[in-house]
């Protein structure tokens, strides 16, 4: 087996997948807890109100209402050959000579991003065309492009609308600005509230909830509660509803340090990280991962902040990680893996059937890593250990911050509702993590957190009841060690 390989030298980076338990063959006391809470951490705070991080309330559109089509979030990078999310994407929008409109609004040069997308819709059967909706299109006055009859006529004679990455403020500022929707927009949302695809990569994926990151820091000053509205936070087009909040480049960058501090500020109980190359395809209550990586479901539904601790934390927040294939149901919270993880290996740790592979700790220094977490999630539901550590911090802060030393330390633990599935059936092995739980605390980490090492000096001997010493290093007396 690759982990076999490989070993404890590395936590594998591995493609991750989750089940609804009610819809599928899983054993009846696993099912059974399904329903049951997390158990606590002894030292958990008292419930308290999440502390406010953010200046004012952002704008946010009213619900929408009505049917509606599908929302496709895509996290960014999305490769010209990953088949599985274009061709899924036209054949949502009706398949071979679907129609699709694409927007370059977001991109520094939009006519060559658009092309891109126009030439790969194409090459999977679409009808696409560009629209010249973008800031960086000197010569066009958004304000009457937005309202031009010609160019609202073929957005509302399409089937799917693509936005391509870039800076995800140009869409919103364009078709939405000051809050106000346009006839651009109200277009768009007739295309989806007749059963159209909404889809967009990177930006185009930030602004599928009526809150998105416009312009923000780094994730550790995002934890340290340095985000306020009209500047690193700002509205979104709402596409998947006001209940869910989305995020682009999750696992790659992780970006879950940043999301659940803006949910608790925000009100989300739900929010869903896409990572690279792949695409979450949501159609209501439902669900369901496309792609080449995975994407992150954050439920904070019975999460508690302490107030007390005057600095972000949170307690039992919720972690489910899904791959290629499985659904994750927005109002059961529940995890579906797909068929092949079924068929898969169940890794239900409360089961006496349960042989866990690993059995070592860990303990992570780079919780914002690359993949880290997702990492860290597969790796645990096949552990024997009850829960990993690390920690998170800014190694170069800026001279004279006053939060130079906070950092904050992470519990990632199994609840009586924790399960995995995985498989090997492609080749490397492949893994769904459904309801492990994570707590964030801050702590004080020492800047510089390194120094110079100086070997300790070996205590003096006594002259008067020692013997004679000769020379270190001489036949009659060994090197002294240096002492750690």
């Amino acid at each position: 087996m690759w982990r076999r390989i490989f070993g404890m030298a590395v936590v594998a980076a591995v493609l991750g997948v989750g089940v609804a338990r009610a819809a599928n063959p899983v054993p009846p006391a696993a099912a059974a807890r399904a329903a049951k809470p997390a158990a606590a951490p002894a030292s958990a705070p008292a419930s308290a109100p999440a502390r406010a991080v953010v200046t004012r309330q952002v704008l946010e559109p009213e619900p929408e209402t009505g049917p509606r089509g599908y929302a496709v979030p895509i996290g960014g990078a999305l490769k010209a050959d990953n088949e599985e999310v274009w061709q899924r994407i036209v054949q949502l929008a009706g398949g071979k000579g679907s129609r699709w409109v694409v927007f370059g609004t977001a991109s520094e040069d939009p006519e060559a991003s658009a092309k891109q997308v126009v030439e790969l819709l194409q090459r999977r059967g679409a009808v696409a065309e560009a629209l010249p909706v973008a800031p960086k299109f000197s010569w066009v006055d958004l304000n009457k492009v937005v309202r031009d009859p010609a160019l609202i006529a073929k957005v509302k004679a399409a089937h799917g609308v693509f936005f391509t990455g870039g800076v995800q403020e140009r869409i919103v500022s364009v078709l939405q600005p000051g809050g106000q929707s346009t006839p651009m927009l109200e277009a768009i949302w007739d295309v989806y509230r007749k059963g159209g695809v909404v889809a967009g990569t990177s930006a185009g994926a930030a602004i599928m909830s009526t809150v998105m990151f416009r312009d923000a820091p780094s994730i550790i000053n995002v934890m340290k509660g340095r985000f306020a509205d009209g500047r690193q936070v700002d509205r979104g087009l709402g596409f998947v509803g006001p209940d869910l909040f989305v995020d682009q480049h999750f696992l790659k960058r992780g970006r879950f340090g940043r999301m659940i501090p803006l949910m608790l500020a925000k009100g989300y109980k739900l929010g869903l990280g896409v990572d690279e190359n792949t695409a979450a395809v949501i159609h209501g209550d439902d669900v369901e991962v496309v792609g080449g990586r995975g994407a992150l479901v954050v439920d904070l539904t019975d999460a508690r902040t302490d107030a007390a601790l005057s600095a972000f934390n949170v307690t039992g927040a919720r972690l489910s990680y899904l791959e290629h294939g499985d659904r994750y149901h927005l109002k059961a919270r529940s995890t579906t893996p797909s068929a092949v993880k079924l068929r898969g290996e169940l890794h239900d740790p409360e089961s006496p059937n349960f042989k866990p592979y690993y059995t070592e700790d860990v303990f992570s220094l780079d919780m914002l890593g690359d993949s880290t977490i997702s990492n860290l999630m597969t790796r645990l539901i096949d552990s024997a250990r009850p829960e990993l550590k690390g920690v998170a911090f800014d190694a170069l802060p800026r001279e004279g911050d006053a939060l130079a030393e906070l950092g904050f330390l992470f519990r990632l633990y199994k609840g009586s509702d924790s399960l995995g599935w995985s498989t090997e059936e492609f080749g490397g092995e492949q893994f769904t993590v459904a309801n492990l739980y994570l707590d964030i605390q801050p702590v004080r980490l020492p800047i510089p957190i390194y120094g110079n090492w100086a070997p300790k000096a070996a205590p003096a001997a006594s002259a008067a009841s020692s013997p004679a010493v000769a020379p270190a290093g001489s036949a009659a007396a060994p090197a002294a060690e240096a002492q750690p």
